[in-house]
Order: structure tokens, then sequence, then C-alpha cells
């Protein structure tokens, strides 16, 4: 098991990141119209995963409006953000601001995500949510970046997510 810091403290979370060169473990999400969602619904196209624990907290929407903005100009580029947030509450927020070239998925029918992806939380206040971390797929779902956040209240780098995709982050668009 590895472990995250949160406020401070230390966390375990089970399994571990996919590595870079494997398949991706296929997912089973609720997008925000309530439809099941696997990778197969965004078959050849790359796909940046962006797991955190809550829509709801400032690091992670943070996180969510910084790859929603960093998409603009790469349509062939799959946005998902996953989360154990009910549907709802992604689609309120992405409304609320505006987004449009992310896509908000939800963990909170299908079981297994969290161990498969190695984010689930195991012990601690935030025990059961996921941790912060990326995973970057390219067209055929094969891994080619992960990081874990070991911080929780750190953002993930996203330079290094587009760079595996071989594109250039403009990190002005994410700056406040």
């Amino acid at each position: 098991m590895q472990n995250i810091t949160f406020n401070g403290s230390q966390y375990k979370i089970s399994g571990s990141l996919p590595t870079v060169g494997s398949r991706a473990p296929d997912v089973s999400l609720v997008s925000t119209e309530l439809r099941d969602m696997t990778l197969a619904d965004w078959m050849g196209k790359r796909k940046v995963l962006n797991i955190f624990p809550s829509i709801d907290t400032p690091i992670c929407a943070k996180s969510v409006v910084a790859f929603d903005k960093l998409a603009e100009e790469h349509d062939d580029v799959a946005m998902l953000m996953i989360s154990y947030d009910l549907p709802f509450a992604h689609k309120r927020f992405m409304t609320e601001q505006g987004l449009q070239r992310v896509t908000g998925l939800s963990a909170i029918r299908h079981a297994g995500f969290g161990d498969n992806y190695g984010v689930l939380i195991v012990d601690g206040p935030l025990a059961g949510m996921f941790a912060r971390a990326v995973v970057v797929l390219d067209e055929n779902n094969t891994v080619v970046h992960s990081e874990l956040v070991e911080d929780i209240g750190n953002e993930p780098d996203y330079a290094a997510a587009l760079s595996a995709l071989g594109i250039e982050a403009n990190m002005d668009l994410v700056c406040d």
C-alpha cells in the first residue's frame, strides 16, 4: 500500500496506479446524464483521467477548471473528471463554472474503480474517497503517464500530464 498526506497526516491507499506502458483497467462510471460509461466510449481518443476526492473542495474544483481550459484546443483528448461525487454534483459544478470540455464521471454505482486504479483511501477522515491522481492514456488505452499527488492539498502536474501526449501546456491558462 502507498500513502498520501492530508492535513499533515499520512493515510493509506489501496493498490497502486497503473504503470506507464501497461493497459489501463477498464472503468464503469456514471455520467452527468446518469449513463454508464466505459473507456470504450472514448475509443480512439487520448484520455486524461483527473481523479480526486470531491468536486466541492477548492483544489479539486481548481483542477477540473484547469483541465477544461487546457482542453480548449485539443478536441482529440477526452478530459475525464472522476470522483465519488454524485453525477448531480458534477453537473451542477460544470454548469456553474460554464465548463464544456471536461466530462464529469461518478464512481457511485460501480465499486472497484478505486482499487483498480490504486486511488482508494482506506483510512482516516477521507476513507472511501479517492486520492488525487492523474492517469493519461493514449488512444489505445495504454498508460503514458501516471501521477499520484502525494499531498492531497496540492494540484497535479498539469504540464507533465499533457506533455505525455506531446502537448505543450499553456500554463498561463491555469494561473489565477
